[in-house]
């Protein structure tokens, strides 16, 4: 296969894949650059132990892992949280005005903590059964339900009960 058509394959599921785990379109890329440009150098190693789309999972997902524990990242969002504090942001209210009904959901997930966000997206915007979660994640079928459940449970406390959500409610009725 040759790298283009392996790009091509692979590249826009990865890249989403990994832009819920660091939630940052640039460095998502670069993960999923580094990812296909290994597998692909190295597809002659694959043993097949797993379907090969799980194993791209795999890959990319400790990739922003690894992301996620460097220095550069915790570097970065302190720095953000720092700018945050001295600069004038919208209010929630006009942020969430901003944002259309499709995207609320999306960005409840985004906003679940890593080991529930990554069953949800695999469960259900993946596709993945529980037993392919579990053994992507190296994990036990029954930690996958129960991350699962309280994935949903956190997600509805978000969207019942959180204040953004009724303050986006009492403005789209008010249109």
């Amino acid at each position: 296969m040759q790298l283009e058509q392996f790009v091509r394959t692979h590249g826009e599921e990865l890249l989403r894949l990994s832009y819920t785990y660091v939630k940052n379109k640039e460095m998502a890329e670069d993960i999923v650059q580094d990812v296909l440009l290994k597998a692909y150098e190295q597809q002659d190693k694959f043993r097949g132990d797993a379907s090969y789309r799980t194993y791209l999972y795999r890959m990319t997902i400790n990739r922003s892992y690894d992301y996620l524990r460097s220095w550069s990242y915790k570097n970065t969002v302190l720095t953000n949280k720092i700018q945050g504090i001295f600069q004038v942001t919208k209010s929630t209210e006009q942020q969430v005005f901003e944002q259309n009904d499709n995207r609320l959901l999306g960005y409840a997930v985004l906003d679940l903590p890593v080991k529930y966000r990554e069953i949800i997206i695999l469960f259900y915007y993946k596709e993945l059964k529980i037993d392919e979660i579990a053994e992507l994640l190296s994990i036990s079928d029954n930690t996958v339900k129960t991350r699962l459940k309280r994935g949903r449970e956190k997600l509805r406390k978000q969207l019942e009960g959180g204040e953004w959500v009724d303050e986006f409610s009492s403005e789209t009725s008010n249109r």
